[in-house]
This record gives C-alpha cells, sequence and structure tokens, in this order.
C-alpha cells in the first residue's frame, strides 16, 4: 500500500508517525505548502518524492491513497481530486466546512466506490472503544455526556505553536468531533442548540461556545468550547450512564472516582491516530466501508450545519 500525504503540519507528522507502525504500507509522497519545511519533513521520514504541486502527485503511479491533514477549506476539493484520479482517500476533520461541499464529496464518493474515509479519531481512541463496547454488548446506556474542548488560541497557531496560514474553526473542526461521537454512542441526534460568544476582532470567528443536543434514545449532551481558556488544554469527555460514570482523555480512561481503568487490551495500539489509519489500510485491503466513511459522518455535518444557521 503506497500512500501520499498531503499537509506538513503537526497533525501530517502524527499520521507519519502511526503509518510506520503498519505492516507493508509505504509513504512514497509527501505534500506541503513550502518545499523547504516538506522536503526536511520527507528526509526525517525517509520519503522520497516531496513537493507543493498537490495535482503533480496525483499523476504518480507510485500512489494508492492519500491522507489528507491539509486545511479545512481544501479539504473538499482535494478529496474530490483524489477520487477523480483514482485514490482512496483519509480526509482529517473536519470533511469540509459547508453542507454543500460535504455532500459533494459523499456524492463523489458514491460515483467512484472507492474508499473516502473522514479522520473522526474519537471513534478509534481506545478509552471510546472501551465504552462503545460496553454500549454494543448492552451492558451500559448513556443518560448524558459532558464534554469540554479547551484550548489557548488567541492566534492563529497550530497543536505545535506554529503559525497557521488558515484559522481554526470551534463549529465544524472542534465541535464535529463530540457531535460524530455523541451519535456514535447514544444513537441519532433529534434536537441540537447553540450559542457563541463574541466574534474575535482579528480572526472573525467566536472563541467560546456552548452546544446542547439530544439523541432518539433520550440521552443529552453538554459541549462546552472555548479558544480563550488558559488552563488545562484539550477535550475531556465526561461519560454519565445507567452504571458507570467514565472520564475520557484522548486514549486514557478514568471512571468517576479517577482510578484508571486498563484499556491496553481494546485494541492494538494505544495510539488513535493510528488506529484510524489502520482502518483506513485495512478497508482498502479488504474492499469494504470502513468505520468513520463519509456516508457514517455525514448526519453529524448535518448537525453543524443546522447550527451554523442558528448562530447566523
Amino acid at each position: 500500500m503506497k500512500i501520499a500525504l498531503a499537509g506538513g503540519g503537526a497533525f501530517g507528522e502524527k499520521h507519519l508517525d502511526g503509518l510506520k507502525n503498519i505492516d507493508g504500507v509505504e509513504v512514497t509522497a509527501l505534500v506541503g505548502r513550502t518545499l523547504e519545511p516538506t522536503q526536511a519533513m520527507a528526509d526525517k521520514y525517509g520519503v522520497s518524492f516531496a513537493t507543493t504541486d498537490y495535482d503533480e502527485m496525483l499523476t504518480r503511479d507510485d500512489v494508492d491513497a492519500v491522507i489528507l491533514a491539509t486545511p479545512t477549506q481544501m479539504h473538499a476539493d482535494q478529496s474530490i481530486k483524489a477520487m477523480d484520479a483514482g485514490k482512496h482517500v483519509e480526509v482529517e476533520i473536519p470533511l469540509a466546512d459547508s453542507w454543500a461541499d460535504c455532500e459533494a464529496v459523499l456524492a463523489k464518493q458514491e460515483e467512484t466506490g472507492l474508499v473516502c474515509m473522514v479522520g473522526h479519531t474519537r471513534r478509534f481512541n481506545p478509552s471510546h472503544q472501551y465504552v462503545h463496547k460496553q454500549i454494543k454488548a448492552g451492558e451500559y446506556n448513556i443518560q448524558q455526556m459532558d464534554v469540554q474542548t479547551y484550548f489557548f488560541r488567541r492566534k492563529n497557531i497550530n497543536a505545535k505553536g506554529q503559525a497557521r496560514s488558515w484559522t481554526d474553526h470551534l463549529l465544524w473542526h472542534h465541535a464535529a468531533h463530540t457531535v460524530d461521537l455523541f451519535a456514535y454512542q447514544a444513537g441519532p441526534i433529534v434536537q441540537a442548540n447553540a450559542i457563541q460568544g463574541p466574534i474575535h476582532p482579528e480572526l472573525g470567528i467566536a472563541m467560546d461556545m456552548s452546544i446542547q443536543m439530544k439523541a432518539e434514545s433520550g440521552a443529552i449532551c453538554t459541549l462546552s468550547l472555548s479558544f480563550n481558556n488558559d488552563g488545562p488544554l484539550g477535550t475531556f469527555f465526561r461519560y454519565i450512564g445507567d452504571n458507570a460514570t467514565y472520564i475520557a482523555r484522548y486514549d486514557d480512561l478514568v471512571n468517576g472516582k479517577e482510578e484508571v481503568i486498563d484499556v491496553s487490551k481494546v485494541d492494538v495500539s494505544m495510539n488513535g491516530i493510528e488506529l484510524q489509519d489502520r482502518e483506513f489500510i485495512a478497508a482498502i485491503r479488504e474492499g469494504r466501508e470502513p468505520n468513520s466513511s463519509v456516508a457514517q459522518v455525514l448526519p453529524c455535518y448535518k448537525v453543524l450545519h443546522d447550527l451554523e444557521g442558528q448562530l447566523g
């Protein structure tokens, strides 16, 4: 399996770290915005070809599939171009930042029959997999999820503290993780409401947001998001269920008393990004729909679209 990675930022590096652990996978091309840092990353990971030309990469015979860790605004167009070139696609979250673009990507996937998967990593974190397996076994029912997604990002920087060429978004990017996970764990979302704080004068986005959701099962979810929070950073999920409380912090899980739950045997790795990439590769090899396919996650983006309408 020969993979091209587009996007040499913080998340691109996470994918390179995960892919090197998967048997039979070779990263044959790296695409970035500027050549010098892209070449440096290619040299670091032993990738033989580096370029700033995405379209040129798509013409190569040594590329079976493309992983997109590029700016949000490029995701839909690059996904469609890759499928037009006969390449399978794993596109990082979010699939797009508009409902029309999300629908266009799904239409192209249905037209081509290629694997098109979206990087909804929470489906793959061992912590959330542990809870999901209990739900599927009928051993656990969610009553409420309480989620905090907090960053200190008053300037336009990425997860490594480097300047970004594009603007991130609390609704279309960071809320997408929780909206999809809530539906994945509790069932289809039937009600959603949102409010947001002031718009940042330079970035042009709301820096604080609150979202409430209700699932068909009756479970509810409260999501608080902030780019203003100068405290513990990241996303923290509290599951309140009929017989237990769990707190998930990325790949790690504790109960309501902060006692550690061993999730090391849930899957073959403790790295959610690697597990996500493993699913992408396996789906291509086995000719099947992956978990977190564009079709499976599309309802999440319809919710985001409706919430955007509420926010005006």
